[in-house]
């Protein structure tokens, strides 16, 4: 699976590293995370609770930066395993912050044969999900999640400074696969 896309949050890149970094925002922000914490300064561990279609679990898993890439994992027991990477930029806008993302994730057991349109749907509605909460609590109450807009074909570069940020694509993907 891939996802590509960009959402533009009405913040500061500044406040938006912040909040992307911050695991009480990540939690808030991800549907089904239940615990997600700062393990070391390129890894997170989280757990959530997830399902896709007639398959749900309970799955725990790590996010690890490395190489200016975001890897991840995640085990769900019988209902299968989640694992990929993600690349994620910031940049300033007139309007805020934009951040451009892209996840390539595979998943097995169970997961895997749910199939590939159940699995996509359930991802992309996470994201929405995920940003409809990031965006309002980043940028006060009140304020709308833009819609997702598709990425330019080629992504900015990575500031390496925010490529952490990408830990929070990397827990949704693994909820995505597994929701």
């Amino acid at each position: 699976m891939q996802l590509i896309s960009s959402r533009t949050v009405p913040a500061s890149v500044e406040a938006t590293w912040a909040a992307l970094n911050d695991p009480e925002t990540l939690k808030a922000c991800i549907p089904g995370c239940e615990t997600i914490e700062r393990a070391s300064d390129t890894e997170f561990r989280v757990a959530m609770t997830a399902r896709v279609g007639p398959v749900s679990a309970k799955f725990t898993g790590r996010i690890i930066l490395a190489d200016l890439r975001l890897s991840f994992e995640g085990q769900g027991g019988g209902a299968g395993f989640a694992r990929g990477e993600a690349k994620v930029a910031l940049a300033p806008e007139q309007n805020g912050t934009r951040i451009e993302y892209t996840a390539n994730a595979q998943v097995g057991g169970k997961l895997a044969q749910i199939g590939s349109r159940l699995v996509d749907a359930a991802a992309a509605k996470v994201a929405d999900d995920f940003f409809a909460r990031f965006v309002e609590r980043v940028g006060g109450p009140g304020v709308a999640a833009p819609p997702p807009t598709e990425a330019p074909s080629a992504l900015r570069a990575l500031w390496w400074r925010l490529a952490l940020a990408a830990a929070i694509i990397a827990a949704i993907a693994i909820y995505w696969l597994t929701r």
